[in-house]
């Protein structure tokens, strides 16, 4: 058996720790060079590489860890945890998946009413009840002129929670501190689709009561976040109020669907971008509470 030229320990050969480990010695090169998993000893003349017995712990759970679907960088921060992080960190990466499969799960049953001739299934009670709620109830506003300071940013569907929070908060923070006031609730306006593949423009936008604070705000901001101010026209919107638990994508869809729908039959036209309008604070609701208007500015077909 060789040993370490070093230390004396005894040396297993990357045949030998593959074996023992549970790993092709293919999977050992990669670990080797993502610095997941390196070897004790290489050979300097023949490049061979060599690991202790103590290194076979280590790597049965990095394979562990890869069989619960773990990436490999994740991995790799993981396993340079101590004791408790580590758990926690495993933890927290569960709990990541298991909100991404309820997300599937739910998406699964919208699919399945909508391929299957049922529309878009969100008000079908008979697959995954959890999605649905009641039918939505889509009616008309008009919106006056408002001045708005607002903040853009390409992104995708999966940036888009953190991003909403963020944004909206700023520009809150921003009105009350030198643009006079909220004038009236924050609302994001989609100027393109946003999904996993497609990235906008989104535009959050917060009405204000004083333009000129807000233009000098816009001025100074120098577009930091895609800063800017503008006014938003007066219009008339076609929405549909929506829970914090319908919020959750698939459940938007279908209050997307079920306005354009609507305008169709009202024989309206839909004038501009679609947009989501948050008038509760979203910390502070619960899954029932009413937080959101889905709406889509509209105009009698021409």
């Amino acid at each position: 058996m060789d040993v370490h030229p070093q230390t004396g320990e005894p040396l297993l050969s990357i045949g030998e720790f593959a074996a023992r480990a549970r790993l092709s010695p293919k999977a050992l090169r990669l670990y080797d060079r993502l610095g997941l998993l390196t070897p004790a000893y290489v050979d300097a003349s023949t490049g061979y590489r060599h690991y202790t017995a103590a290194q076979v712990e280590h790597a049965r759970t990095v394979v562990l860890l890869r069989r619960l679907g773990m990436p490999l960088a994740d991995i790799t921060a993981t396993v340079r945890l101590d004791g408790e992080q580590a758990g926690r960190a495993v933890a927290t990466y569960w709990a990541d998946v298991e909100e991404r499969h309820a997300e599937r799960r739910t998406l699964v049953g919208y699919l399945r009413g909508r391929l299957s001739g049922r529309g878009s299934g969100m008000t079908d009670m008979s697959e995954t009840p959890e999605m649905y709620g009641n039918e939505f109830e889509v009616t008309t506003v008009d919106v006056p002129e408002q001045y708005v300071i607002c903040e853009s940013r390409h992104l995708l569907s999966e940036e888009l929670p953190v991003w909403i929070g963020a944004s909206t908060g700023r520009l809150e923070e921003a009105a009350e501190r030198e643009c006079g006031g909220i004038a009236a609730p924050a609302f994001v306006v989609y100027h393109a689709e946003v999904t996993q593949d497609s990235d906008g423009p989104a535009e959050a936008c917060v009405p204000v009561r004083d333009a000129a604070a807000a233009r000098a705000w816009a001025l100074k901001a120098g577009r930091q976040h895609g800063s800017n101010s503008r006014v938003e026209p007066a219009h008339r919107i076609a929405y549909t109020r929506i829970t914090k638990a319908q919020v959750s994508y698939p459940q938007i869809l279908g209050a997307f669907e079920a306005v354009e729908a609507w305008v169709a039959r009202e024989g309206l036209q839909v004038t501009g971008p679609c947009r989501e309008i948050y008038f509760v604070e979203w910390d502070t609701a619960g899954p029932e509470d009413p937080v959101c208007d889905v709406a889509f500015p509209v105009a009698p077909r021409q």
